[in-house]
């Protein structure tokens, strides 16, 4: 059997990796064996932080989430147990977004919580 060489494939292969690895400092750029590496260590960390960052998200919308509602008089706790008990079905972004642009949609919602709790 004749012996196969694959210079146009591996050419191909590490063009890809050596495209992906633009930006990185130094050899990680030019080498190929570190180039691969370097991006297998980038890809990782993107889909980690990709995760992450939905977290991130939640994090911030809840602490937004608080401070306008310690402005009505409740807590951040308080408020979201009030409008489970109200029947009002707001996610944790949609609520963080008015509590920034619309200050007045907040607080009826607030005001509504915090009847259904008493």
């Amino acid at each position: 059997m004749a012996r196969v060489r694959s210079r146009v494939a591996a050419h191909a292969r590490h063009k890809k990796i050596l495209n992906l690895a633009e930006g990185h400092r130094g050899k990680r750029r030019t080498n190929f064996k570190l180039a691969h590496e370097s991006v297998q260590h980038a890809l990782k960390y993107a889909t980690d932080h990709r995760r992450d960052k939905k977290g991130d998200f939640r994090r911030l919308w809840i602490v937004r989430i608080n401070a306008a509602a310690r402005l009505h008089g409740l807590t951040y706790g308080r408020l979201i147990n009030g409008l489970a008990k109200a029947g009002i079905d707001l996610d944790r972004k949609v609520l963080a977004d008015l509590a920034i642009r619309d200050d007045n949609a907040f607080a009826k919602i607030a005001a509504q919580a915090q009847a259904a709790l008493a």
